[in-house]
């Protein structure tokens, strides 16, 4: 098949040798070809473009006369080029176009057209004259409609049309839409600056920026700004997510830095600010609520789709983006945001802002008045969960491990964890603080953090006497098993130890009767236990080993310091009743008694029988 060039307008001069012969129907070379006629004159078969030809005679879709008729649209700017250096050179057309195998129309056009390019270059050239057609004094309604409704369908605009008496076809209809869309600009909302007094609107948004640190490579940072919307003086800080706990830690940085807080703060509709939306309303976050309660600010959430509604936050970042990041190295994230404490105090406040004339730091001094005091105690955004302690004596936290001491917890065991900045705090089954750790950075992975006093000591028989003591727990059958198990097995107490950290999946009355199953049948290993829990048992959820854990607690504490039951003279003592009055005394099932010399009191129901009670019987 012919090259797109070739259809397109090449010159098609006459080819030479076999070239000018093309294939038969039985694939071989047909004789030489016949010249056609095409007006006044002459072209052989062969110079047509290759693979041009078809069952019709058409070239992209034009016919051949159209092709050789003269459309300018054909020729290639070498021929162009050709004929308008000729032209300069005096030739006259028809010289031109019989040198260069072109119409004498096609030449005349191209130079036309050069010759109003060049007198006029801004002048449009002259649109083709239009043919009249039934929609031309429907024109203006389409128009109407496109400026109206921007989305409105082809199909909508035919049922209007008709409703108004066009009775022509649907095809010219979809034409000339498609080209009204492109001349009918769509209706844009007028954007109006929008000013606010001193402490009562802010704006807060983030920016994501991957950057090229010297010591810690190639990573991608987060940059949280904060905006007053009078003073224009912002707080800036690069982070590594954009999480809720993130997000509150940096609003109350914010706060502090500019020494106050304002009325109400603009949003866009992130996750943690906004949970979804509900008849077009938002539902924000109950814990972002919570936090703006404290603070006593309004969160406002701006519209879909409409950033510039909050201006003021997303125009700075381009700011940052050209003084700030740009032209300088940074080593490490903690460089870069000493770098932008320097910058906020020493560039942005200092700077003399486009619009407000003045310097930030002038302005939010007369704003600082009429900012909501900071609270005596700021609130408390550290994230709480509850982890399981595997049979090593860790707690897991984003892909790392955490020691938990030996003596104060066993494997299986559910501790509530508290995740501050910079500390990961492991609490006790009383809500007991029983380790404190550095927390590891979030590119950290499968790394540990060990304190050598948590781990368990050398000593076997310490360690030994724990797991007894821990299948003891379970009942005779935990004994029976760990007795078992150390005939049967070589490393006896290392099985028994992944024994108790099943507790962790399964409730305690699967594993022990797991445990029954396996004694019974003599199968005393781990892999056995996991099989017959795999089989009759399932894995317990959070909340149930939460449960689970309470309960078992609470047994604890009703079994280690009981309350004895008390007489009732010691109720009457604390009452202040007198003990040796016997017409008022508490019997020991705590009721009144009355009596009278001689007889005994009377009860029924619920109490004693008063004395001008009618007693009843049979």
């Amino acid at each position: 098949m012919g090259s797109p060039t070739q259809c397109g307008g090449q010159s098609s001069l006459p080819a030479v040798g076999p070239a000018a012969r093309r294939p038969g129907g039985d694939g071989n070379l047909a004789g030489p070809a016949r010249p056609i006629r095409i007006g006044r004159r002459r072209f052989p078969l062969a110079a047509r473009p290759a693979g041009a030809i078809g069952a019709a005679g058409t070239c992209r879709g034009r016919t051949w006369r159209s092709v050789f008729a003269g459309d300018d649209l054909d020729v290639n700017p070498q021929t162009r080029n050709e004929i308008i250096r000729r032209w300069h050179q005096n030739h006259s057309l028809r010289s031109i176009a019989r040198e260069l195998h072109l119409s004498r129309e096609t030449v005349r056009r191209v130079i036309d057209q050069y010759q109003q390019h060049r007198d006029g270059a801004d002048s449009p050239a002259p649109d083709r004259k239009r043919r009249p057609s039934k929609l031309d004094q429907f024109e203006p309604q389409i128009v109407r409609l496109l400026a109206r409704y921007p989305k409105i369908t082809v199909q909508r605009i035919f049922e209007e049309l008709q409703r108004e008496g066009y009775d022509g076809g649907y095809s010219i209809l979809c034409e000339r839409v498609a080209l009204l869309r492109k001349a009918v600009p769509e209706e844009s909302e007028w954007v109006e600056r929008f000013e606010t007094g001193p402490g009562v609107q802010a704006q807060m948004d983030w920016a994501v920026y991957t950057i090229d640190f010297t010591c810690e490579g190639r990573r991608r940072v987060n940059l949280f700004s904060y905006v007053l919307g009078y003073s224009r003086r912002q707080y800036l800080r690069f982070t590594e997510s954009q999480d809720l706990e993130t997000t509150l830690r940096e609003h109350i940085r914010a706060f502090e830095h500019l020494g106050g807080v304002a009325a109400s703060c603009l949003y866009d509709n992130m996750k943690v600010v906004v949970s979804r939306y509900e008849d077009g309303e938002p539902v924000y976050n109950p814990r972002f609520l919570a936090f703006a309660t404290h603070y006593g600010f309004r969160p406002i959430a701006c519209r879909v789709r409409r950033p510039q509604t909050k201006g003021k936050v997303e125009r700075p970042f381009d700011y940052v983006e050209k003084n700030l990041l740009n032209g300088r190295e940074f080593r490490s994230l903690e460089h870069l945001n000493d770098v932008t404490r320097w910058w906020l105090e020493s560039v942005a406040d200092m700077r003399i802002h486009g619009t407000t004339k003045q310097r930030p730091i002038d302005r939010h001094a007369e704003e600082q008045p009429h900012l909501i005091e900071l609270p005596a105690h700021p609130y408390d955004v550290a994230e709480v969960v509850h982890r399981t302690v595997d049979v090593e004596g860790f707690v897991h936290w984003r892909g790392n491990r955490y020691s938990v001491p030996w003596q104060a917890t066993r494997p299986g065991a559910l501790l509530p964890i508290k995740i501050t900045e910079d500390e990961l705090i492991i609490y006790g089954r009383e809500i007991e603080e029983i380790a404190r750790h550095i927390l590891l950075p979030s590119t950290a992975k499968k790394q540990d953090q060990i304190r050598p006093e948590h781990r368990p000591p050398r000593n076997r028989r310490i360690r030994r006497e724990k797991i007894r003591s821990e299948l003891a727990a379970l009942g005779e059958i935990g004994e029976r098993f760990l007795v078992g198990l150390k005939e049967a097995q070589r490393d006896c107490w290392r099985q028994a130890e992944n024994v108790l950290g099943l507790l962790a999946t399964y409730h305690r009355r699967d594993l022990v009767a797991a445990l029954e199953r396996a004694v019974m049948y003599g199968a005393y290993s781990l892999k056995s236990v996991r099989r017959i829990l795999a089989v009759q048992a399932q894995p317990k959820t959070s909340l149930e080993h939460l449960a689970e854990e309470s309960q078992e607690h609470l047994r604890d504490l009703l079994s280690s310091d009981p309350t004895p039951p008390r007489r009732a003279a010691e109720y009457q003592q604390d009452l202040g009743l007198d003990v040796s009055d016997s017409s008022t005394r508490l019997d020991d099932d705590g009721y009144t008694s009355e009596t009278v010399e001689g007889d005994s009191p009377k009860f029924h129901g619920d109490g004693p029988i008063e004395e001008n009670e009618p007693e009843t019987g049979e």
